[in-house]
């Protein structure tokens, strides 16, 4: 089996570090710390890293595009890896889920999310995995000011947790595939305690 290229999809710069839209680097930095392969590496006007984890060559991205062009980083790593849009697993923050949980999807539209859209448009396809970590939306007020605003302090307190489901979630993917990781995660809530 060939590489997979994990992309965390996010906004850089410390300004946006704990911004909600930034889930997706941050599942992507405790996937690296985990697998002790650092993504400091600059290429594909992106910060990469490459290794072997749970036996899968993995390829680690976080565009530095900023998320409106996030599909231009991960388009030119593919074409240089040599890598189909099935080859990608795209991690990001999605209002459409409850905060506390994270879902596989395999392939589909943009929902709005711009970092999908752009990578949509410039892969031509959307037949990527996506881990989609949920945000939930906002009780009231503008949804760009949400997800551009930092998690609460509560949210902070269980954000680990979350975003060890993440990395745990990947591994199961790489390793069973993607039926046994859906029927595993996709309906657990990591506000839950442990054994819930």
């Amino acid at each position: 089996m060939g590489p997979k290229l994990i992309v965390g999809l996010g906004n850089p710069g410390s300004r946006y570090q704990w911004t909600r839209h930034n889930a997706g680097f941050m599942v992507l930095d405790r996937l690296s710390h985990t697998s002790a392969i650092p993504v400091s590496r600059k290429s594909f006007s992106a910060l990469c890293g490459e290794g072997v984890w749970h036996d899968s060559r993995i390829l680690l991205l976080k565009p530095q595009t900023f998320m409106n062009l996030s599909g231009r980083s991960v388009a030119e790593a593919a074409r240089f890896h040599k890598l189909s849009p099935r080859d990608i697993i795209v991690l990001h923050d999605d209002l459409d889920i409850p905060f506390g949980r994270v879902k596989i999807k395999i392939g589909g539209g943009h929902g709005g999310h711009n970092g999908l859209r752009s990578l949509i448009l410039e892969l031509g396809s959307g037949e990527f995995t996506r881990i989609r970590i949920g945000i939930g939306r906002p009780a009231c007020g503008e949804v760009v000011d949400y997800v551009l605003h930092p998690f609460d302090s509560t949210e902070l307190d269980a954000l680990p947790a979350i975003l060890d489901g993440g990395v745990d979630m990947l591994a199961v993917l790489l390793s069973d595939g993607q039926k046994r990781a859906m029927n595993e995660f996709n309906n657990r809530n990591f506000l839950d305690p442990p054994g819930n």
